[in-house]
């Protein structure tokens, strides 16, 4: 006596119950298309559940890559491929390529990046953090001003300690523009305590408009100041982005 095979439709409830309690979201809305895909190609069953398998791999790595980008807090998606070379003459491209690779976050060195207001340094720090991300690394992207506005709120509400350990254990933490606003005393303090909680040990990307020698104008403690340089200089990839606006350039033509 032949035994009944379950229909297609039984089937398909079966594989959307199974799929959701398995949670193999994936499998769970490709599979007619792998099943129609394997008839065509009389795959073997071996055959048919690998690549099954291999996709429910492949889509959790894709989701995990857009949640990291999500959670990184970039203002917009910018790409190293993206950034236009030819047009910033002082930036030696070994050196990106070499930063892309991201051998720079094992060993925790920090990135600085120096010049004037659109000269690309805010592409090349997303750019770079774009590619921690899809490395698999935790990332956050802010500015010196919001960076020091979530301390000083933290400090105020007495979870400063759990904010800067949350920081920490981010592999890429970026801030940006770095120059356009003064810190008061205890932002910059604070922004020290970030810088030395990761001393070494995880990377901080820096973009500053004003040479390390005007970041006085910043933080007025000379003392301070020059703690921050050291903490930020040592080991680091310093890339000076030049003085030639490429937006504005970009503009006149």
């Amino acid at each position: 006596m032949k035994t009944p095979t379950t229909t297609d439709t039984a089937s398909t409830a079966a594989i959307q119950a199974a799929t959701r309690e398995l949670r193999l979201p994936g499998i769970r809305e490709q599979h007619t298309r792998l099943a129609d895909q394997a008839e065509r190609t009389s795959s073997t069953y071996l055959g048919f559940l690998a690549d099954t398998l291999t996709l429910e791999v492949d889509d959790r790595a894709e989701r995990r890559r857009a949640r990291r980008i999500t959670e990184a807090k970039f203002p917009r998606p910018k790409r190293l491929a993206d950034f236009d070379l030819d047009a910033a003459p002082t930036i030696n491209p070994a050196t990106i390529a070499t930063l892309a690779a991201g051998n720079y976050l094992d060993n925790g060195d920090p990135v600085v990046l120096l010049g004037d207001s659109g000269t690309g340094k805010t592409h090349l720090l997303i750019g770079l953090g774009m590619a921690a991300c899809e490395q698999g690394r935790r990332v956050r992207y802010t500015t010196c001003a919001q960076l020091a506005n979530e301390l000083n709120e933290a400090a105020d509400e007495r979870r400063l300690a759990r904010l800067i350990a949350k920081y920490g254990r981010i592999e890429l933490l970026i801030v940006d523009e770095l120059g356009y606003v003064q810190l008061d005393t205890r932002g910059a303090e604070l922004f020290f305590q970030v810088l030395t909680d990761r001393d070494e040990t995880s990377t901080i990307a820096v973009g500053s408009n004003l040479p390390f020698s005007e970041w006085g104008r910043i933080i007025a403690d000379p003392r301070l100041v020059s703690a921050v340089i050291d903490r930020l200089t040592f080991n680091a990839h310093i890339i000076e982005t030049g003085t030639d606006s490429y937006r504005l350039k970009t503009s006149r033509t």
